[in-house]
C-alpha cells in the first residue's frame, strides 16, 4: 500500500482540476502569498488552539508552536509557487508534511475544519484585496490537493501497521474493510 508521491500528485491534480491557469494565478500571486502568510498561520493555529486536543499536541514540547507556524508559512508560500512546478519535489514535501501530522497526532478531523477556516480567511482577503475569484479557485483546488496527502498519510500509516503486525496480504485487508463497513 505504499504511497508514490509523484503519482498521488498526478492523480489528485486530474481529479481536483488543478489546470496549469491555477498554476499560472498562483504563480502570478506568489509575493502576495508570502505578505499574508503569516497572518494565515495565525488562524490556522488560532483555530487549533480553541481545541483542547489540539491545543496539547501543538504546546507538547518547547518551541513546537514557533516551529509548526514557521513551517505553515513555508507550506502556503509553497502553494503559490509550486517549489517545482508542482512537480516531484512538491509531491514528496506534502507526503513528509502528511507523515509529520500522522507523527505528531494531528489528524484529518483537525486539520480540515482549520484548513477551511484558512481558505474562508483567505478568500476574505482576496476580496479585500481587490484579487481575481480565479486566485481564490486556484489556491482552493491546491489546499484540497495537500488535504488530501495528509488523509492519505493517515491511511497509508494505519494500514502499513495493521499488515505488518498481522501479517494480513493487502487483498485480505481491503476485504476486511469492504465487509467490516457494513456492520457500521
Amino acid at each position: 500500500m505504499a504511497l508514490e508521491p509523484k503519482t498521488f500528485m498526478r492523480l489528485m491534480e486530474k481529479r481536483i482540476g488543478f489546470t496549469k491557469e491555477d498554476k499560472d494565478i498562483l504563480k502570478l500571486h506568489a509575493n502576495w502569498g508570502k505578505e499574508i502568510a503569516g497572518e494565515m498561520a495565525d488562524y490556522f493555529y488560532a483555530h487549533l488552539s480553541r481545541d483542547s486536543e489540539t491545543n496539547t499536541i501543538l504546546n507538547n514540547t518547547a518551541g513546537r508552536i514557533h516551529r509548526l507556524r514557521e513551517t505553515f508559512i513555508q507550506w502556503f508560500h509553497e502553494m503559490f509557487t509550486g517549489m517545482d512546478d508542482w512537480g516531484d519535489t512538491y509531491a514528496e514535501r506534502r507526503w513528509r508534511i502528511g507523515i509529520v501530522h500522522v507523527r505528531i497526532g494531528i489528524s484529518p478531523q483537525h486539520v480540515v475544519p482549520a484548513m477551511a477556516t484558512v481558505v474562508h480567511e483567505v478568500g476574505k482577503r482576496i476580496k479585500t484585496d481587490g484579487k481575481e475569484e480565479a486566485l481564490r479557485d486556484a489556491l482552493s483546488r491546491i489546499c484540497m490537493i495537500d488535504l488530501a496527502f495528509i488523509e492519505q498519510a493517515y491511511i497509508e500509516v494505519s494500514s502499513t501497521a495493521v499488515l505488518k503486525e498481522t501479517g494480513w496480504t493487502e487483498g485480505l485487508f481491503k476485504r476486511l474493510v469492504t465487509t467490516g463497513v457494513g456492520t457500521l
